[in-house]
């Protein structure tokens, strides 16, 4: 019995899930693998390894998550998955002939392998658990501290809620989307965190009303809550209370130290729309006006940027960048047209803010996405169009009027010759760039320093000519690589469906010798020419980028 089946989502004409074959693998990879050890415990699933057993609905679930933990006891993990299950579907019983069930037991599984490989990654030792009542504290803690709104949804989906926390710029509309969340509010809570709940914080704040905030007196310190959030099971059941009369969800809003709640009403009919899907939600009841709110008449007449640097933890200082202020500034260099590029006070310059939070200038990253600071405003450099234009209005408007929101935290990663070791488990290649660009040191609108790239790559994949390194710092390139990897190796399965899925193993091996200084004697040998070191289980090559082309250079 074979397992190759037919694409569920076409049933065999071609589409871009079975990237038009029209086939699809009827297999799951499950891979756990050990940080401290580089150990590595795989298991194939094919049809014929799944157990189903009759659930609550009616039909039959083959429950995965014991195949799961015996990995993890194999290479010493301690873990706690997930529950990993693959639904089957109603036609199938168990008084079928063996080939019926087979062949249905094909079909969902090559469902389920929408991400054929599953990687779970972790240590001997499991991280503490996450007290959602302290989380949710620390949460509105830096609410307040970043000027924002906490807020807490649930949303009706069929019969029961899902709860989000997020952050979110006050005024903000109900966001228009799928429901979507967890199944409660303390595990929301646990699977969120600072990082978590400003995602797609800008885009959220798009349609929020130009309302300047004023942040009061500069400061690089706490700001005491006046009241505790309380309790989550208080919270949530205050925000299901607002439940009444079938509302299709509820809020609680945290602003300026106290919660809001309120239910969630459609503009407009419920009945959904061919166009758009769904009606807007807004909310029944506005929470009050921000304490800190700005005079809106000066904010208008004068752009502004109120720019908040923030460790995440309890530190912020807030700086309003506004145009039309006085400066004084020198000259630094000119363009290639001739227009003069001036640097302004300290106070604009990011990177000198950067070290009163004890980090580099490269660690500083936009607080939603964690895309990187640029240079010129972590210099606070910028070209006028004209001399004697307005270098705080240019300033200003080259980096857009509202609100930058900017984390200066240095990213725990482990060294390089570990995440080595952990590629190395999974049978895989690890392509290692780095990019000296020390040489534009005295050109502030250019990159300089160095860039690097921590990148997963099949174990017979070439170095690419376009991939080039991106990263400030070899710390934001590990933290990039890792925060991915489980996503990014799903995707280098074999893309022909006849082709078995590998199966990784390894036990603990030792770490390799670090290739990082040798690596960066070398970038600069070739300054302005991006290396790159690819390390396999069959050793290590190294490259130069040459235009569109690589060459070795070892050899």
């Amino acid at each position: 019995m074979s397992d190759v089946t037919a694409c569920p989502q076409c049933g065999g004409a071609g589409c871009p899930r079975c990237r038009g074959r029209g086939r699809r693998r009827a297999q799951l990879l499950l891979t756990v693998a050990n940080t401290d050890t580089g150990a590595v415990a795989s298991h194939r699933v094919t049809p014929a390894d799944l157990d189903p057993r009759p659930d609550a609905t009616g039909g039959a679930v083959a429950d995965l998550t014991a195949r799961v933990r015996d990995l993890a006891s194999t290479v010493a993990v301690a873990l706690e998955p997930d529950p990993l299950r693959v639904r089957l579907p109603p036609a199938w019983r168990p008084e079928l002939p063996a080939t019926d069930r087979y062949a249905i037991a094909a079909q969902a599984l090559a469902d389920a392998a929408r991400r054929p490989w599953r990687l779970w990654v972790g240590g001997a030792n499991a991280p503490d658990p996450v007290d959602p009542d302290g989380r949710l504290a620390q949460l509105c803690r830096l609410a307040d501290l970043l000027l924002l709104d906490l807020v807490v949804t649930a949303r009706r989906r069929e019969d029961h809620l899902l709860w989000t926390v997020r952050y979110e710029v006050p005024g903000s509309p109900v966001p228009d989307g799928p429901v979507e969340g967890n199944p409660g509010l303390a595990t929301a809570l646990t699977l969120t965190d600072a990082r978590a709940a400003l995602a797609g914080l800008t885009e959220r704040g798009l349609t929020a009303p130009a309302r300047p905030l004023d942040p009061g007196p500069r400061r690089c310190g706490a700001l005491a809550i006046p009241a505790p959030p309380g309790p989550v099971g208080r919270v949530e059941r205050r925000v299901v209370a607002e439940l009444e009369d079938s509302r299709p969800g509820a809020q609680a809003v945290w602003r300026d130290g106290g919660w809001s709640h309120t239910g969630l009403r459609y503009a407009g009919s419920p009945v959904r729309s061919a166009v758009r899907g769904r009606p807007p939600l807004r909310r029944v009841t506005a929470p009050p006006d921000p304490s800190r709110l700005g005079a809106s008449a000066a904010g208008r007449d004068r752009p502004a940027v109120l720019v908040t640097v923030t460790d995440l933890r309890h530190r912020v200082v807030h700086l309003t960048w506004r145009s039309g202020t006085p400066e004084f500034t020198r000259t630094v260099a000119r363009t290639t047209d001739g227009r003069p590029v001036v640097q302004l006070p300290e106070r604009y310059r990011l990177g000198a803010w950067a070290r009163v939070f004890g980090v580099l200038p490269e660690d500083l990253a936009e607080a939603d996405g964690g895309h990187m600071i640029a240079r010129d405003l972590r210099d606070g450099c910028v070209s006028l169009p004209w001399a004697g234009a307005d270098p705080v209005g240019e300033y200003v408007r080259q980096f857009g009027a509202g609100r930058l929101l900017v984390t200066a935290v240095r990213p725990a990663v482990p060294p390089l010759p570990e995440v080595v070791r952990l590629v190395l488990g999974l049978d895989l290649a690890l392509h290692v760039g780095v990019l000296d660009l020390r040489r534009h040191a005295g050109q502030p609108l250019r990159p300089d320093g160095r860039w690097w790239s921590v990148e997963v790559r099949p174990r017979y994949a070439p170095v690419h000519p376009d991939d080039l390194p991106t990263r400030p710092s070899l710390a934001a390139a590990l933290d990039d690589c890792l925060t991915h990897l489980a996503d990014d190796v799903a995707g280098l399965v074999p893309a022909d469906p006849d082709e078995p899925l590998p199966l990784p193993g390894s036990p603990a091996r030792k770490l390799l010798a670090d290739p990082v200084p040798a690596l960066v004697r070398l970038a600069a040998q070739h300054p302005g020419r991006a290396v790159t070191l690819r390390v396999t289980r069959d050793g290590h090559t190294v490259h130069r980028h040459e235009g569109d082309g690589v060459s070795r250079l070892d050899g």
